[in-house]
């Protein structure tokens, strides 16, 4: 199966996607990450005169800390003379520092003195807190015009243009702080900071260190190097400074953050997700952390861990279309459909050039048997980025489930041409042809690729290919090894199964659904004929029984229709009253018949293919009584081991190990025999796979007279029609028909012994196919 696209590395160039903070954390000298106002300040001076006097004795109040009596005694003196600059600046700082409304004073005192350093720098500094930015700005160059080596309002100055998006601007005026002073950490802090956002890393790097050389337990500096030390690629260095500012301040969120960004960077996944947790568990509202621990849980494989974190990030910040984006590749590969398309198509509403989003809409669309619109939104994103090897590596997969395999070669090959390490191609080319020896540069690719370190969905994609590639050159000693690790790679990413739950539900449905329950006729039951079932194990052949159906012109073949499962759990648990029943049934009939017919056109019967059914067809058969259910049954030991050979991971989790499989095929057998007992005869048709193989032209008739249609030459033919097949028998159904993969199972005997149970059961289902 086609693999969504990881996101463009982060812009920092850590070639990660996650993000390193919201911010770097700035000097002590300033208020937040992008503005330090100067403090308001007052040395008025003094004169011989005792009127003149009064001002200085009005300035000493406020240095006692008497704010309300400066207030006074200021307004009361400004009451005789109103145009003395000097009171209003008094003024403005007793009630600025008194948290009072201090901005209409220090204006007035800026106008009466305009010669005066520190009337404008008070008067930047109140604007600088309020956000005026822009007229702060204007005040805090005249302070500078007046005394060019004041060093707090050359810092506030740089952090207001930092916050206006003039960081080049800004580094001049760090620049000349330090030269006044050069032991000014938290100055050397912020211009780090300046150059960090600039791109220019390693300058940033020598800041941090010189801030450090007079600052050495300052938490939020070695926090600040850490992540730049990240940023170049220094990732041991950037682990000691994150752990050195988080031995200083235990709850720096950002330090945790960035010390989970350089774990994750040297693929220490596992140490990574505790980091991001503390700095989560510090922060609950830290979206950078929530998304990048989404993230690497992701990359574990951990997708349903991560569904509620990205859900969390979006709640907390839900105009980000990254966001979206990562919450909808989790629920994508979590199997959430509905809930992936919606998650995709909000990032395309708030980025609607996103080649990923369109991307994740485009095999979320596939996955739901919508191919066209699939096709659609896959070619959308290579309008937006031509050259993206995940765009034309999952179009490479649209076009082969459409049977066009040299196209889908073709594609894989251009996007090998732009980037040979990229993983879903190699597994696009080997889904799409026969491999032989000659794929000796396809060999080499994979084996290169698997020589580091891979997310590891990537690497379960690349060995069940290269296992693949084995068993075509028949060399099965090797495939069967790199199956296995695939397999038990797929173990840490798929649900884990729980055989007993199975049981115990296949114990439920059978007490359910008895003969007293099917015989009735059910209020709320749909008498149309419409829908065909095509039930089983996977890879027991029902994709191709779908092929040879839906060559006959009467006949649509809809795929694997994501329905009777959810529909199952709702009868289940939601209406065991009559009357109530009665409704849940006509709803179910209303909304399956609504699917079915969505391409449909005029067909007289459509095919819903979805093997796991067989759990439901007592239900499917109340609801629809006149349904037509073709079981189809391939020996137990080759169809558990082509099941065993598949990237299910997320899909079935009892696929990924054989014991499980075993487990499940036997609960299988049982649910079918009770299904064969109780379902009436015309409902349900047993078709032998292997039978089908040896006289494909006789069972092929007797499936065309179960479900009510004539003969009709073109199902023989059926590898030639062209329809879309999603599923992994996209291959197979294009060529004839052949017993090459009956018996298949005995190429690898030797590793089969948890299936060999099983084989009481080869001898059962043989007697049945003879009587049938």
């Amino acid at each position: 199966m086609p693999v969504i696209a990881r996101n463009d590395p982060c812009p920092c160039g850590s070639g990660r996607k996650y993000k390193h903070c919201c911010g770097a954390l700035p000097g002590a000298a300033a208020s937040s990450t992008t503005a330090a106002a100067a403090p308001q300040t007052l040395q008025p001076q003094q004169t011989g005169t005792p009127a003149a006097q009064e001002p200085g004795a009005v300035a000493a109040l406020i240095s006692q800390g008497r704010l309300n009596e400066a207030e006074q005694r200021a307004s009361a003196l400004l009451q005789g003379s109103p145009d003395a600059g000097v009171l209003w600046k008094i003024l403005g700082v007793a009630l600025g520092r008194q948290g009072k409304e201090a901005l209409p004073a220090l204006r007035r005192a800026a106008q009466l003195l305009p010669d005066d350093v520190e009337a404008h720098r008070n008067l930047g500094a109140e604007l600088l807190a309020r956000g005026q930015r822009e007229e702060a700005l204007v005040s805090l160059r005249r302070a500078l015009e007046i005394q060019p080596r004041d060093i707090a309002v050359l810092m506030a100055a740089a952090n207001a243009l930092g916050a206006l998006g003039r960081t080049r601007e800004a580094v001049p005026l760090y620049e000349r702080a330090l030269e006044i002073d050069p032991h000014l950490p938290d100055v050397q802090n912020n211009l780090g900071n300046a150059f960090q956002e600039l791109g220019e890393t390693a300058k940033a790097v020598n800041c941090y260190r010189r801030a450090l050389a007079d600052k050495p337990n300052d938490p939020e500096i070695h926090c600040n190097l850490g992540n730049a030390l990240r940023q170049l690629g220094e990732l041991p260095e950037a682990i000691a400074a994150s752990q050195r500012a988080i031995a200083l301040q235990p709850g720096l969120s950002v330090a945790h953050n960035n010390l989970g960004l350089a774990l994750a960077a040297l693929e220490r996944r596992e140490e990574a997700v505790a980091s991001f947790r503390q700095a989560v568990s510090w922060n609950p509202r830290f979206v950078e952390a929530l998304n990048n621990l989404g993230n690497v849980l992701r990359e574990l494989g951990r997708s349903r861990e991560a569904l509620p974190l990205y859900r969390q990030a979006v709640e907390l910040d839900p105009q980000r279309a990254d966001l979206h984006l990562n919450l909808g590749n989790a629920r994508y590969e979590s199997r959430e459909v509905a809930g992936a398309e919606a998650s995709f198509r909000n990032a395309l509403q708030l980025q609607p050039d996103s080649t990923l989003a369109h991307l994740g809409l485009a095999a979320t669309l596939r996955l739901d048997g919508r191919t066209g619109e699939a096709e659609a939104s896959c070619r959308a994103a290579l309008a937006t980025d031509p050259n993206s090897v995940a765009a034309l590596s999952l179009l490479a997969y649209l076009v082969g489930d459409r049977g066009e395999f040299q196209q889908a070669q073709e594609l894989s090959e251009r996007a090998l041409a732009i980037d040979a390490g990229f993983p879903p191609v190699f597994c696009s080319i080997a889904a799409h042809h026969k491999m032989t020896s000659a794929d000796t540069a396809w060999l080499q690719g994979v084996e290169a690729l698997l020589a580091r370190r891979q997310p590891l969905e990537y690497e379960i994609g690349l060995r069940f290919a290269l296992g693949k590639y084995h068993d075509d050159l028949r060399e099965y000693d090797q495939a069967f090894t790199q199956y296995r690790q695939a397999n038990e790679l797929s173990k840490r990413s798929a649900p884990q199964y729980d055989p007993a739950k199975l049981t115990r539900q296949i114990d439920e449905t059978i007490s359910t659904f008895g003969s007293a329950f099917l015989r009735q006729t059910h209020a709320g039951a749909c008498a149309s004929e419409l829908p065909v079932l095509i039930v089983g194990m996977p890879r027991s052949g029902t994709s191709l029984n779908e092929q040879i159906l839906a060559s006959h012109p009467a006949v649509f073949g809809a795929g694997e229709i994501r329905f009777w499962d959810s529909a199952f759990e709702a009868f289940m648990t939601g209406a065991p009253a009559d009357a109530a029943r009665s409704s849940l049934l006509a709803g179910m009939a209303r909304d399956y018949l609504a699917r079915l017919t969505q391409s449909a056109g005029a067909a007289r019967r459509v095919v819903d293919k979805m093997p796991a059914n067989f759990l439901y067809a007592g239900l499917i058969h109340a609801v629809f009584p006149h349904a037509k259910i073709l079981h189809i049954q391939r020996d137990p030991l080759d169809t558990c081991l082509s099941i065993y050979f598949q990237n299910f991971v997320a899909m079935s989790p009892y696929a990924s190990d054989l014991e499980d499989l075993a487990h499940y095929y036997r609960e299988y057998v049982r649910i079918t025999n009770h299904w064969r007992a109780v379902l009436p005869a015309t409902t349900l048709l047993e078709v032998p796979y292997e039978a089908l193989i040896e006289d494909q032209e006789y069972w092929t008739r007797r499936m065309l007279d179960f479900i009510g249609l004539p003969w009709d030459a073109r199902c023989l033919d059926f590898h030639r029609t062209e329809r879309v097949v999603i599923t992994a028998s996209r291959w197979q159904v294009r060529q004839k028909i052949s017993a090459g993969s009956v018996g298949r199972w005995r190429n690898y005997e030797k590793y089969l012994a948890p299936l060999r149970p099983l084989e009481s059961l080869v001898a059962t289902q043989a007697r049945r196919s003879a009587q049938a």
